[in-house]
């Protein structure tokens, strides 16, 4: 499979150098910082490409995402910062034929980790005197905070019926990859939930499942469904507890 690195900063390198061993061959890149990235999406070198894998900038994925879809190229987006503009974006693939996976973070165990996050806010929500805390924890070139997974963390939350409110704080320093705390405290305890990354390959690696995944498929969708996630409830009601 054939795919396109649009961003040739450190997880465009970390990508391009995991390809081969997950069966796929880069094409080349966009990256007007580098000297053979200066090609535009619409360029005819990209002719046979399948999936382009984007790990950019906010208006870079803005800008080359609409003209990649429109040539039949799917799309994988790791960016994040972009979201006020999805709708857009959204509306200019919706009649495209192509799949895009949209995701702030494409580490398995991530999603693994929201999955216990949503399980232990379900229980938690019952608990009244029991206050949530989120932290999350970059290198300091990181530019948006909080970071995209904090806000997926804190929305798994609320989904899985956490309504009282969940203090968010960032945290930028040296070359951390990512660690994100998710904390329950009460008057006598306190309940915390962390994952830390230790270097980028498994958002590459995630990047590239996602890749191979989305090609032939039509549509807007997450890691949810490439991991198969989204047919999990992770909130037990009354009703199915009452069964067992």
């Amino acid at each position: 499979m054939r795919i396109l690195l649009v961003g040739y900063g450190k997880m465009g390198r970390m990508i391009e150098s995991l390809a081969g061993e997950l069966g796929c061959e880069v094409a080349g890149m966009i990256d007007p910082l580098s000297s053979s990235g200066t090609d535009g999406p619409a360029s005819d070198r990209w002719n046979g490409v399948d999936v382009a894998v984007d790990f950019s900038t906010p208006d870079s994925v803005v800008k080359n995402v609409p003209v990649l879809a429109g040539r039949g190229i799917s799309v994988v987006i790791g960016t994040t910062g972009w979201e006020k503009d999805e709708p857009a974006i959204r509306r200019a693939v919706a009649d495209t034929s192509v799949g895009v996976v949209a995701a702030p973070n494409f580490s398995i165990g991530v999603l693994l980790f929201e999955a216990v996050v949503a399980k232990a806010a379900s229980l938690v929500a019952a608990h009244p005197e029991f206050g949530a805390w989120l932290n999350e924890a970059h290198h300091s070139t990181k530019k948006d905070a909080p970071s995209g997974t904090a806000l997926m963390l804190k929305r798994a939350m609320e989904g899985a019926g956490y309504s009282r409110a969940i203090d968010v704080s960032s945290i930028r320093a040296g070359f951390i990859p990512g660690v994100h705390t998710v904390g329950f405290d009460g008057p006598a305890d306190t309940i915390t939930l962390t994952h830390t990354a230790r270097d980028r390959s498994a958002f590459a690696r995630g990047a590239l499942l996602a890749a191979k995944w989305v090609k032939g498929r039509r549509g807007w969708f997450t890691m949810h469904d490439v991991l198969g996630l989204d047919k999990v409830d992770w909130r037990e009601t009354d009703e199915v507890r009452s069964q067992k």
